[in-house]
């Protein structure tokens, strides 16, 4: 694909990650974020990133950093939204984006769980709207949920999926605007399961990980969920779920086991405590165990 010029709403973890992996597949990238300091250490957050990474740091040069909307969508073909997921957040943006984007510029949401639908409401000309969720890190994680809703021109979803191959990305057509798409509504499913777990007493938080992380968790980067129903035999699979399935967790909203840990205090590791407690030094031993593992899936990919 030809070189594109990437417009970015908004410098943070996932604004400026996006734009690193654009500018290292050689489009220019300009990054609208309010805040001066996002702006300011923008390139230098993106140059920290592409070293560690081993790749060609001069990439970040390609970034540049803009104080308003208009001046980073005005020529854009391509816009990002990577705001705050607030939905009135992101409908206010867009509401800008489109009084100064090109009427031919795709609009894009990078929402992870909120319908593209909903955010796109106001913008007149739909079939050029689409959702285009990364996943976290952006510059680590191959996958790109690419959603359309019922105005989306397919031009835009084949455009679209296209940008994002050509990087190196992993696109996924979500043909449905539903909440959550298709990875969320997986990995929240599993959660739900792994909570009831804990609220129920069958085990505990630490329990839950090491099972999950010492079987089938083994497994899924190179075997999914219906790869391994078909491996197993359809047959099987129905019969095991004949039985399983009336005793896993089936509510329609969250835990009650959550608002009581909320109550409690115990937000996760912002709060040193939440299904379970952490030092500082086991969070920082989780957050490098992680990078660490992705890092190395990254490289084996090349």
């Amino acid at each position: 694909m030809t070189q594109a010029r990437i417009g970015i709403l908004g410098a943070g973890l996932m604004g400026h990650g996006i734009a690193q992996v654009f500018a290292l597949a050689g489009h220019a990238v300009r990054v609208y974020d309010p805040m001066e300091a996002a702006r300011n250490s923008l390139q230098d957050r993106i140059r920290t990133n592409l070293r560690d990474l081993d790749e060609d740091p001069s990439a970040a040069e390609r970034v540049t950093a803009c104080a308003t909307i208009a001046d980073a969508v005005s020529d854009a073909d391509f816009v990002v939204e990577a705001a705050l997921e607030d939905l009135a957040v992101k409908q206010t943006l867009f509401a800008e984006v489109e009084q100064h984007a090109r009427p031919d510029a795709i609009l894009a949401s990078n929402t992870s769980v909120i319908p593209i639908t909903a955010i796109m409401q106001g913008i007149r000309d739909g079939s050029r709207t689409v959702g285009t969720h990364w996943w976290n890190p952006p510059y680590l994680v191959p996958l790109v949920e690419v959603i359309g809703t019922d105005r989306t021109s397919q031009a835009t979803i084949d455009f679209t999926m296209a940008l994002h191959k050509a990087i190196g990305k992993t696109p996924a057509h979500v043909k449905k605007d539903v909440p959550g798409f298709i990875g969320n509504r997986l990995q929240h499913a599993l959660w739900r399961e792994a909570i009831s777990l804990v609220e129920n007493g069958i085990c505990d938080a630490r329990t839950v990980d090491t099972v999950i992380k010492a079987s089938f968790g083994r497994r899924l980067a190179v075997l999914g969920p219906l790869e391994n129903a078909d491996l197993v035999g359809i047959d099987l699979t129905l019969a095991i779920h004949k039985t399983v399935l009336p005793a896993i967790d089936s509510r329609p909203g969250p835990s009650p086991y959550l608002d009581k840990l909320i109550a409690q205090g115990k937000l996760g590791m912002k709060s040193g405590e939440g299904f379970r407690s952490w030092s500082a030094e086991e969070q920082a031993e989780l957050r490098q165990n992680v990078l660490q593992h992705l890092k190395k899936a990254a490289a084996s990919d090349t």
